[in-house]
């Protein structure tokens, strides 16, 4: 990951060189658009991670989601602890059964021991397809 590949703080940018996105981020094809604290962004290809009706499975939009808020978190959280997280609760509002998916997270409240984060999945249109809300707890290292 370099600084030309996504648009990021230079937190980010530094946790992302030390940990990278993780082995599910990259099996399920997921590529960070942008990342800070305050807003993250990735896209999802459909194809691969889809239930046996050929539709996008509903833990693939959790697994985008969840990771999305975990990493903005993180930066948050950054250099002084690190985020787990502790809920997560998913809405799905539509189907996809081709294409990409993205991914937008936005914070809610970013505070000393938690912080909270809200994620919509949209189509390749714009087309709401699922929102999740993630709260991590941050920890001291």
């Amino acid at each position: 990951m370099t600084e030309n590949s996504i648009n990021a703080s230079h937190t980010a940018l530094e946790l992302m060189k030390q940990r990278g996105l993780g082995a599910l981020a990259d099996s399920m094809g997921i590529k960070l658009v942008e990342l800070s604290a305050e807003r993250a962004v990735a896209t999802m290809p459909v194809a691969g991670n889809t239930q046996p009706i050929g539709i996008l499975h509903g833990g693939a939009h959790v697994v985008l989601a969840e990771s999305l808020g975990s990493f903005a978190a993180n930066v948050h959280a950054h250099p002084w602890g690190y985020a787990v997280g502790i809920e997560l609760n998913a809405s799905h509002h539509a189907s996809i059964s081709e294409g990409m998916v993205t991914g937008t997270c936005t914070a809610v409240k970013l505070g000393k021991t938690l912080t909270t984060h809200e994620i919509k999945m949209t189509d390749e249109s714009g087309r709401l397809l699922s929102t999740v809300r993630i709260t991590n707890y941050l920890r001291a290292k």
